[in-house]
């Protein structure tokens, strides 16, 4: 047990916990849930419904995309196929077979997808949801998972009613819920959101999120919120506040309290955890540049990229040997790297930094890159 000092005192309280130890042990358990807890999303519908065009869309890709799942009006998927998110490897999106396919019979579906394997279901429909679609819901819900309803292509919808006298939009996403409601009637509290891939953050995505952040368990919340698109400056918020509250965790498990060493933890600063949690934050945020060219593209503003100035983010950007290099580094070079790069905390750092210090470091970074994506958004006219 180490001895109480400032540092330990405030790493104590950033914790809210009592001690030390129990200061770590919550810290290391925060950081792992921040950067490694897995989150298994099942998605699943008839085939030509837009279950892998859902997947993709999540992941950020094309459908034409390196890595997409496969897309078509036949059923394309066989078996149970993982798709790992490009930038968040332990979220994982599964495309499965229809129910009533040849191979993965109504009766024995979830048996044969291996139920246990996913955090939630989506059940997908671009039409009426069927009876396979109502049955499999029932047996999902009697076996107490969570499932949710998305009724896909949306905009097909709107574009097929958009030539007709007096016609409302609101009108027409209110009439297709409700039909989906009343079809789902024999499903108890059935939850349905109105999706399209190809406008994946319009509709009803940020319903879906905010649902999804109500019912998931905590630690699955933060995985779910990395993950998802950046789709207004709310969205962006509940992001940067995930960050804000794993701050002081990654700031202790890096080894920033200067005291003696205590088991698991390094007393050395570890550059590696403070270099995966800006990596997870300017991902996450959108700031990488296949994210900001897709929103580019979503709104015309080609310019958005000529918008980043800060030094973290570019840093962080840059695929040259240079940052391989920073993450080979140890201790105080690879931290007085990322203290350069980050304004007001300069490089005159030890390779044993103060909790204090390091806390700065990422409160300070953190701003940095949830500033950049502020000014991004606000560019985009996505307030």
């Amino acid at each position: 047990m180490p001895r109480p000092n400032s540092d330990t005192v405030e790493a104590v309280q950033a914790s809210g916990e009592s001690n030390f130890k129990k200061a770590a042990k919550k810290a290391k358990k925060q950081v792992d849930h921040l950067l490694h807890i897995s989150l298994n999303i099942a998605v699943t519908g008839d085939s030509g419904a837009g279950k892998s065009s859902f997947i993709n869309a999540i992941r950020g890709l094309q459908d034409d995309a390196p890595g997409a799942a496969k897309t078509g009006v036949t059923e394309t998927t066989k078996e149970p196929t993982p798709y790992h998110h490009p930038t968040m490897p332990n979220v994982t999106l599964w495309d499965l077979p229809g129910i009533g396919t040849p191979n993965f019979k109504a009766k024995s579906y979830l048996k044969d997808v291996k139920i246990n394997t996913y955090d939630f279901f989506m059940i997908i429909s671009s039409e009426r949801f069927r009876e396979n679609d109502k049955m499999l819901a029932k047996e999902i819900q009697r076996r107490k998972k969570l499932f949710y309803f998305i009724r896909s292509k949306v905009d097909n919808d709107l574009r097929a009613e958009g030539s007709k006298t007096h016609f409302s939009a609101e009108e027409t996403l209110s009439k297709i819920k409700s039909n989906c409601e009343e079809n789902l009637k024999e499903i108890r509290n059935p939850k349905v959101f109105l999706i399209s891939s190809k406008e994946f953050c319009a509709f009803d995505f940020e319903k879906l999120v905010d649902t999804l952040v109500l019912e998931l368990p905590q630690h699955k919340q933060s995985a779910l919120l990395q993950s998802v698109p950046v789709s207004s400056m709310v969205m962006l918020e509940k992001k940067i506040r995930v960050f804000e509250k794993a701050a002081w965790a990654a700031a202790l498990v890096s080894g920033a309290v200067a005291v003696a060493p205590v088991p698991g933890l390094s007393v050395a600063c570890d550059a590696g955890i403070l270099l995966a949690f800006f990596t997870r934050c300017y991902y996450s945020f959108g700031l990488d540049e296949e994210s900001l060219e897709k929103l580019s593209r979503r709104v015309d503003r080609p310019s958005l990229r000529a918008l980043i100035k800060s030094k973290l983010v570019l840093g962080l950007a840059a695929k040259s040997a240079a940052r391989q290099e920073i993450c080979a580094l140890a201790g105080g070079a690879a931290v007085e790297y990322l203290c350069s790069l980050v304004p007001g905390v300069g490089s005159a750092v030890a390779a044993v930094v103060s909790f204090s210090l390091t806390h700065r470091l990422l409160r300070n970074g953190l701003k940095e890159l949830a500033d950049t994506a502020r000014t991004v958004l606000t560019e985009a006219g996505l307030q």
